[in-house]
């Protein structure tokens, strides 16, 4: 029933979300193709579930003339970014085109984030336990900490949302990543901030 369930939403969700958002696709890939030569829609072969490839959409955010399989920027300081994509990561909307592959069902709302294929060769078999659900466009590590978080860190949390996963869970993580998109904080700072506070406290009590 949840997997019934999960699917049902995941078509409703992203064919309203596509619906809605499209005078905002329109937007964003003019401002693409005017700030920068290339293509606005970024292709990618990632790893879904059971390991199987599939093309992975987003719009582009970097030049073309840079390694696409680099690391992915962490500020909007990065020399590979174009100016629209600094915009674009900033409020993550760069991750919007994704919602056809929720569509055709390549991919769901929530679930681990789609990793490499190349990458699937160093887990181990805990690890891989993520490849048993699809994967998502956020997911338990994107509201936990999102680029402050280790990789090994990620993956544990993508392990804990395969075994815990639920519909409470998931409507939960995109609440929160709403959250995380329109004040551009995440859980983990706001814990973080909680810590230092409550630690200045008691340097102040002492």
């Amino acid at each position: 029933m949840y997997r019934f369930a999960k699917r049902l939403f995941d078509i409703l969700a992203s064919f309203f979300a596509i619906l809605i958002l499209s005078p905002v696709f329109v937007i964003i890939i003019i401002a693409i193709k005017l700030g920068s030569r290339g293509p606005a829609i970024f292709k990618q072969t990632r790893a879904g579930k059971d390991g199987k490839p599939f093309t992975f959409y987003k719009f582009r955010t970097m030049k073309i003339d840079v390694d696409p399989f680099g690391a992915s920027p962490k500020s909007g300081q990065d020399s590979r970014l174009t100016k629209t994509g600094i915009f674009l990561r900033e409020y993550s909307l760069d991750e919007l085109p994704q919602l056809f592959n929720v569509l055709k069902g390549n991919m769901s709302l929530v679930g681990p984030r789609p990793l490499y294929l190349e990458q699937m060769a160093e887990w181990d078999s805990e690890q891989k336990k993520r490849l048993l659900v699809k994967p998502g466009l956020t997911g338990l590590a994107q509201i936990s900490g999102r680029g402050e978080l280790t990789r090994e860190e990620k993956l544990a949390y993508d392990v804990e949302y395969v075994q815990k996963a639920s519909f409470f869970m998931d409507l939960k993580i995109i609440s929160l990543t709403i959250w995380q998109v329109f004040t551009r904080k995440s859980i983990y700072e706001k814990k973080y901030s909680q810590t230092e506070e409550t630690r200045g406290q008691g340097s102040k009590n002492g």
